[in-house]
């Protein structure tokens, strides 16, 4: 055996700083480190191996005379890779400016992949411009890294335009993009991919199913995610364990605990994320008897929790209205566990109180929090006023908010009905007035609901919809058959806006289309950006009761499951 492969040998068996020294000491003893293909890989093993070092990486490159194009590579790759992504870049320009071969494959991906990291958007086009001069547009690999650092940057149209321009695109270039669009919430214009995905018969693996499921997740696409879910079995997917939290994940937002305990207990190994999925789960959808069961499952299997596994604890504990249960978590994660609570912890805390009419107590809990400068505390504590009416304390939280410079048009919505709730019409105007005089823009509502193989997405008034006639028919006789079970239409009080009617609420309009285009009996799922109103809550409950079907609408605070005129959260959301 030559003395090079000897040396390669034992590089590959290396597994720690120490022995790696004492093999770069023997090759400098023997004289090899003037042998190029020795010192290229040795300074590989620095830069990129996790027995490396990086700051022996850079003695070493700088050692190298002359370094050619494997040498730079292996700088660039490792900083692209460490916590100093500029230093890659730093590299790629010294690089342009001295050598003579000029970048390759690999060098362009980890520069772009620096520039990913550190969100350089112009040097990303200026690199995007010499991969064209260089002729490594029609590189596969090289394109795919673009594609990936377009996205960073916020602009997925021109990732989505090089995409479509490679010559040639294999399944990690597909992955990609749908990772790109998940990643950036384009979850529809991701699920549209993987159908043109399959006409190109690439195939798909664990990386697909976790990005599509990801969308489908977002956006409560069932039918897809069960399809997805078929895939992973017949492939042999579904025992990795990244693709079954996926599932799990799915599952849950998708409205189906069912679902998600049945790939839960059908995997055959779990991490910390496995049982924090189904506790969150559980926690969301109001069921904080399931989430502590699991949790104390989790701890007799041996996982330790973390901050994610006591947020779903709190969560489910403020939807269900347990609080001392919920304190006594709080605490146990602070002593027990020497976690620090973050600014969700305290959040669910404030909820936890203010839901349960402890408005006094929520107040304090943001006093004494370190995020009492936060906005997402006093916007929690403002809607826990307008559940209970309470006029003093929700104005005590919009002065905060106002003071922070963070007061949003949705928060002046939630004051104002606050006030029509006391019968104020002067604080109500008041709050009006301040809305038009200073132009804030409201939140539109809008609802998605899957039939079919297909997403659709209304809006509030939305007229839109290829089908708007017959959706708008059908809802004034669905508002008509749910009065005759006891509905009573509500006067405007809602976070969508501030119109005169809620008739014609995103989350309606999509309920009547879901029950045209499904058979009887059929359930419906609806996702919402807003916190869904009164009246449409309301609405919902008589729709179950009139056309015996179960209607699961998941808000942007939790879970609705309504069933034969009932819901869930027993009104208490």
């Amino acid at each position: 055996m030559s003395k090079t492969n000897a040396i390669f040998n034992l590089l590959q068996l290396c597994k720690s700083l120490k022995r790696l020294k004492q093999i770069h000491a023997y090759i400098i003893i023997n004289g090899l480190h003037q042998i190029p293909a020795i010192s290229n890989r040795l300074l590989n093993y620095y830069a990129v191996s996790v027995s490396g070092s990086l700051s022996y990486a850079r003695l070493l490159f700088h050692q190298i005379q002359n370094p050619q194009t494997q040498a730079w590579n292996s700088i660039i790759r490792g900083f692209s890779q460490s916590p100093f992504p500029l230093k890659a870049i730093f590299y790629y320009n010294h690089m342009l400016s001295v050598s003579l071969s000029g970048p390759e494959t690999f060098v362009f991906s980890f520069t772009l992949k620096a520039c990913e990291r550190v969100k350089l958007l112009n040097k990303c086009r200026e690199i995007h411009g010499c991969i064209i001069r260089s002729g490594y547009e029609r590189c596969v690999v090289v394109c795919t890294s673009l594609v990936r650092c377009y996205a960073a940057n916020g602009l997925v149209e021109i990732a989505r335009s090089v995409f479509d321009n490679m010559a040639d695109r294999d399944l990690v270039s597909w992955n990609c993009m749908i990772s790109c669009y998940s990643q950036a919430s384009f979850h529809l214009e991701a699920l549209e991919l993987y159908d043109r995905m399959r006409t190109e018969n690439v195939g798909l693996d664990g990386f697909t199913l976790v990005g599509l499921l990801s969308s489908c997740a977002h956006v409560g696409a069932l039918n897809m995610g069960i399809f997805l879910h078929r895939l992973a079995c017949e492939m042999g997917f579904v025992e990795n364990v990244y693709v079954g939290n996926a599932l799990i994940d799915m599952y849950v937002k998708c409205g189906s605990l069912d679902g998600a305990l049945c790939v839960f207990n059908g995997m055959k190994y779990k991490d910390v994320f496995s049982w924090n999925s189904m506790i969150v789960g559980y926690g969301v959808h109001g069921r904080a008897d399931a989430a502590v069961s699991f949790f104390r499952q989790m701890m007799m299997a041996g996982f330790h929790p973390d901050s994610i596994t006591f947020l779903g604890l709190l969560c489910g504990c403020s939807h269900q209205g347990f609080v001392e249960e919920g304190v006594e978590y709080f605490d146990m994660m602070i002593s027990r566990f020497n976690l620090k609570p973050g600014i969700k912890h305290y959040g669910c805390l404030t909820d936890l109180y203010g839901r349960a009419g402890k408005l006094e107590k929520a107040l304090e809990v943001i006093d004494n929090s370190p995020y009492k400068d936060d906005p997402v505390l006093w916007r929690t504590l403002l809607g826990s006023c307008k559940i209970h009416r309470n006029v003093e304390i929700g104005e005590i939280a919009m002065k905060n908010l106002v003071q922070l410079g963070e007061s949003s048009a949705g928060d002046y919505v939630l004051l104002a009905t606050i006030y029509a709730y006391n019968k104020d019409t002067k604080g109500v105007a008041r709050t009006r007035k301040q809305i038009k005089s200073q132009g804030i823009k409201t939140t539109p509502g809008w609802s998605w609901i899957e039939v079919g193989d297909q997403v659709h997405k209304f809006v509030v008034d939305d007229k839109s919809h290829p089908d708007t006639e017959m959706i708008y028919r059908k809802l004034d006789k669905v508002i008509h058959e749910t009065k005759l079970v006891g509905y009573i239409e509500e006067e405007s009080s809602s976070e969508d806006c501030l119109e005169k009617s809620n008739r014609y609420h995103s989350e309606k309009l999509a309920i009547a289309f879901g029950l045209a285009r499904t058979p009887e009996g059929t359930s419906l799922r609806i996702v919402k950006n807003l916190r869904v109103c009164r009246d449409c809550h309301s609405f919902t409950k008589f729709v179950s009761k009139a056309y015996s079907r179960d209607i699961i609408v998941r808000d942007r605070v939790r879970y609705h499951h309504f069933r034969d005129g009932l819901c869930s959260c027993r009104d208490y959301w």
